[in-house]
């Protein structure tokens, strides 16, 4: 660039002090797709799920009917639960923001006549910079100056293919540069420019992912079991008891006790100790509720470069036209690499690495850049008083200003299409001896310069796959998840590379096709395809969003702007450390390695994470339905309450206590090897199955209690809730798991904390002098004995209700 023209425009850039009054009138130069949240904001956020709402009620509920004590655990359940979630979403988003911290971009920036590096974030409209090949574009624009200057605008457009740019043209915030160099006034900057119409995409409010969805379901459904349930035991009391006031407390008791007040804290525990464990594997959690997602997870779309494949392209080949290993090809190859100043790509490094330098003594004289209406570029060399033009690109561009015969050139295009198939990337290779014309009279070189020259051959490549990814699609593909493919690649190469990881299925849908289906055409397609090959961004979105109408729960890897979208639409967007920021801020999760072993752990870790939390809904539901539902028959046939309200809530408190030891239980393998979204309709047949199981027990209980050892008010209180309470807290052992209870042994901890400690604390209560505070009298030995009869055959035919119950609903059926 001429130095006159640089020091102009140099001089047009703005002062430090006008720079910091536009930054206070316009913003900073970024946006984000979330708004940043204060930890304050971040806290409260934790306090609007509708399970939390309902046992804040339920506390209410507890407090003025008389026991203060279960509002107060119920209170403290809500904040301890609320604030472990919020502590690891919070350290967790701070976690993220360090590593985009890490990356932030700098751009170079005229201020005050001088060339400065300043943080993208502080450009503001008027101020000038400079961008040259590998740069982003920081802010929108116009050019005021460039040379040979292309740039990929494939983040606004989807077109893969840069267009050049010339003075008075205009440039766009996120835009990459190719070839080239410009100087570039800018115009709009932040939520003004261009780009910003993608990340509105983004602005957007969040769609709950399947875990949310599902607890929001069970929320209502526990919400309108409790007001009918309420509702009847109210009526049948009052009408029968003619008493309304303790009818009223007694129902408000019932619909505390089928409320699963643990839920939120043994969510929010498992949630941490998954993200922990996750952490220590290199997945950063951001969204803790991603984890279940991830257990849930049947379909996982990804790229293919650098996810499947080593992200390092390899040669393969250099051969000329006859197919033969070629030293020259390879040679002249690296000259063209070696001596060009343009943007090194990914090929440029596979060739220096092949063999390394061949230290052939080649002196750089001049060269021709890439753009892509040739699609090549050359470069000028000498040796030994001799100069060189040699160029490499796209083959058919080389081919077309070779001197091959119509003959040649159909058998060079031949072997390129053969490379083609195989799924290689090619480069073809030429070079022309111009040392007749006199090169010391010519000053420079352009694209008139590359005609007449003489075909050397091809350059293939190849981006080896993962060593062990055909081992870890195997084990998604055991595991339930089904892998497609997602890529801007030409289809040929997409298909070579899911062969080479495993693939059985290479059916391939292109970008065009996709645009020309309709939602419902393309919703039959995207079930049939495995590779979806030169999609753009808007076409990645809808089949993401497709696919998961179609009942799967998507997790979508990606890494680029492009992705953001599909990232937030996903049930589980999955990124990278390195990747952009964007993308970083619209993923749930961000692996440190762009590894789908990485990924396989997280599927792991999120299926125990659920089957431990839908054990205790299960359990509790259930075991709670049941008791309610015996309460409720008790009022029609008995003159005096079944259970005392501050016996049934401390039967309640005590239960609940039991089962915060889930969250440490071991699960069966089976489980680990089957996505498990949620099923509403399994949890209320078996809330109905084993509740009723449970409710016959405690009819039989009630007549031998009420009929054969005529006990009555508080005697039958006490005998009903050490039953009650034993069969609620054992019974776990078999309904923890589709298993008999002999094969599937639990840890350690639920058999001390459930069996001994909560059944004896219970038991100890009720038949000691400490049962007095709560309404309890001392019983019979016999019936006792009786109750511990009772139980035993409660449990054994559970197992064997269980046998059956499994083998003729499996969870997780519907899809």
């Amino acid at each position: 660039m001429d130095q006159t023209l640089l020091q102009t425009l140099s001089a047009k850039g703005l002062t430090t002090s006008k720079a910091a009054e536009f930054l206070k009138v316009y913003g900073e130069n970024t946006f984000v797709e979330r708004e940043r949240q204060s930890a304050f904001s971040t806290l409260i956020e934790q306090f609007k799920s509708p399970l939390v709402v309902m046992l804040f009620i339920a506390a209410v509920i507890s407090f003025f009917s008389g026991s203060g004590m279960s509002a107060l655990l119920m209170i403290v359940i809500i904040l301890v639960s609320s604030v472990v979630n919020f502590y690891v979403s919070f350290k967790s988003q701070k976690a993220a923001e360090h590593l985009a911290q890490q990356i932030k971009s700098q751009a170079r920036v005229f201020r005050d006549g001088v060339e400065i590096d300043l943080p993208v974030s502080n450009i503001v409209p008027g101020d000038i910079v400079r961008v040259d090949a590998g740069n982003i574009i920081p802010a929108d624009g116009t050019i005021l100056w460039a040379e040979d200057f292309f740039v990929n605008e494939s983040s606004l457009t989807g077109e893969s293919f840069p267009i050049e740019k010339e003075k008075d043209n205009e440039v766009y915030l996120g835009s990459g540069v190719v070839t080239g160099d410009a100087i570039v006034l800018i115009n709009a900057t932040g939520v003004k420019t261009k780009f910003y119409s993608i990340v509105a995409l983004l602005s957007e409010k969040e769609r709950p992912n399947e875990f949310e969805t599902g607890i929001k379901n069970f929320s209502y459904l526990i919400a309108r079991v409790v007001i009918v349930m309420t509702v009847i035991v109210f009526i049948v009391n009052a009408v029968l008891k003619h008493n309304v006031f303790d009818s009223l407390i007694f129902s408000l008791a019932l619909a505390v006790g089928l409320t699963p007040e643990l839920l939120p804290l043994i969510i929010a525990t498992n949630l941490s100790k998954a993200s922990i464990k996750m952490a220590s594997k290199g997945v950063i959690v951001k969204k803790l509720s991603s984890i279940e997602s991830f257990g849930g997870m049947d379909m996982l779309c990804t790229d293919k470069t650098g996810t499947l494949t080593q992200d390092k392209i390899t040669v393969i080949k250099c051969v000329d036209i006859e197919g033969r290993e070629s030293d020259d090809v390879f040679a002249s190859a690296y000259i063209a690499c070696a001596f060009h100043t343009g943007t090194k790509t990914p090929l440029d490094d596979a060739i220096r690495e092949f063999k390394g330098d061949p230290n052939l003594g080649y002196k750089k004289i001049d060269e021709i850049p890439f753009d892509f209406e040739r699609r090549r570029n050359s470069v000028v060399a000498e040796k030994g008083g001799k100069h060189f033009l040699i160029s490499k690109g796209a083959p058919e561009s080389i081919l077309a200003v070779t001197t091959l015969s119509v003959v040649e050139k159909a058998k060079a295009l031949a072997l390129f299409e053969g490379f083609s198939g195989d799924g290689y990337r090619v480069l073809g290779i030429a070079l022309k001896d111009i040392s007749e014309t006199a090169p010391a009279l010519k000053a420079r070189y352009d694209k008139q310069d590359e005609r007449d020259m003489t075909f050397l051959g091809f350059i293939a490549f190849v981006d080896p796959p993962k060593l062990d990814v055909e081992e870890v699609l195997s084990d998604l593909e055991r595991r339930g998840v089904s892998v497609k493919i997602i890529t801007g690649d030409h289809s040929l190469v997409a298909k070579k590379v899911a062969k080479e990881v495993g693939f059985t299925d290479v059916s391939c849908l292109e970008g065009e096709r996709v645009d020309a289906l309709s939602d419902a055409e393309l919703a039959l397609e995207v079930e049939k395809v495995a590779i979806f090959a030169r999609v753009n961004p808007v076409q990645k979105n809808r089949i993401i969003t497709i696919l998961k109408a179609n009942g799967h729960v998507v997790g979508y890897m990606g890494d680029g702007i492009n992705d953001a979208p599909a990232l937030r639409s996903a049930d589980v967007g999955i990124s990278v450390s390195n990747a952009v920021d964007v993308a970083k801020e619209a993923a749930d999760i961000i692996l440190v390695d762009k590894s789908l072993r990485q990924l396989i752990d997280g599927v792991i870790e999120g299926r125990r994470t659920f089957a431990n939390t839908v054990k205790y809904i299960n359990m509790s539901i259930s075991s709670n339905f049941g008791n309610m539902f015996s309460m409720t028959g008790a009022s029609f046939i008995l003159p005096f309450l079944p259970m005392l309200p501050v016996q049934l809530l401390l039967n309640n408190l005590l239960y609940e206590s039991s089962q915060f030891a889930l969250t440490f239980d071991t699960v069966d393998d089976e489980v680990l090897n089957k996505p498990r979204p949620w099923d509403l309709a399994f949890i209320k047949k078996f809330m109905l199955v084993f509740g009723t199981i449970s409710s016959v027990f405690d009819f039989i209980t009630f007549f031998i209690l009420y009929k054969i050892f005529s006990l009555a008010g508080s005697s039958f209180q006490t005998g009903w809730f050490i039953e009650s309470f034993a069969t609620q807290v054992l019974v776990i052992f078999m309904i923890r798991t589709s298993k008999s209870i002999w094969k599937a042994r639990p840890a350690h901890i639920l058999v001390k904390a459930s069996a001994f400690i909560s059944v004896t604390i219970a038991w100890g209560i009720a038949l000691t002098f400490v049962g007095k505070v709560f309404g309890f009298v001392p019983i019979p030995n016999l019936v006792i004995a009786y109750i511990v009869v009772i139980v035993v055959l409660y449990l054994a035919v559970i197992e064997a209700a269980k046998s059956r119950f499994y083998k003729a609903n499996s969870y997780g059926n519907q899809r």
